[in-house]
């Protein structure tokens, strides 16, 4: 039994071999080159691309960064215009306070002064009428023949008595 598949034939050998030169010479020519080199063009495309993504990784780091100190800045800011508010709420309050302290005691100075007034024009006049029942007690007395010396120094010691300041 012999197998023609298994047989050694020294000229299906040079064939089979001189079949696989050539067919590596036209796949290296026609198909290995352009193959290559579409390989080369895609592994550029991949470098390109992941250095792209890189560059916008990078890109998208150094914004979260600066949005991060923004955020900072910004806290800080308001944080400051917050006290600068308290600050001027406490001064501006001050202010109202002491204006309205000095607007009281103004008013409590006017009543004082008023009230002074009142009492000076009482006084006057209580004097005024003490003085003119002073006159009335006279003349009922010049009526009982006092002399017009006694009369003067009635009159003049009722006066001085009126002045006087009352305790």
């Amino acid at each position: 039994m012999n197998n023609p598949l298994v047989q050694l034939d020294p000229g299906l050998y040079l064939w089979t071999i001189t079949t696989f030169v050539v067919l590596v010479l036209l796949l290296r020519r026609f198909a290995w080159k352009p193959l290559m080199a579409a390989l080369e063009r895609r592994e550029r495309q991949i470098a390109g691309a992941v250095e792209d993504a890189n560059r916008a990784r990078a890109a998208l780091e150094r914004a979260e960064q600066d949005g991060s100190q923004l955020l900072v800045q910004a806290r800080r800011e308001a944080d400051a215009l917050l006290t600068r508010a308290r600050a001027d709420s406490e001064r501006l309050r001050g202010e109202i306070h002491q204006k309205a302290v000095e607007e009281a005691a103004g008013i409590v100075r006017n009543g004082e002064r008023r009230i002074q007034q009142e009492t000076a024009k009482a006084i006057q006049e209580l004097r005024r009428e003490a003085v003119d029942l002073s006159i009335a007690i006279a003349s009922k007395l010049l009526r009982h023949n006092l002399k017009k010396e006694d009369n003067e120094h009635l009159i003049k010691d009722i006066v001085e008595r009126l002045d006087e300041p009352r305790h």
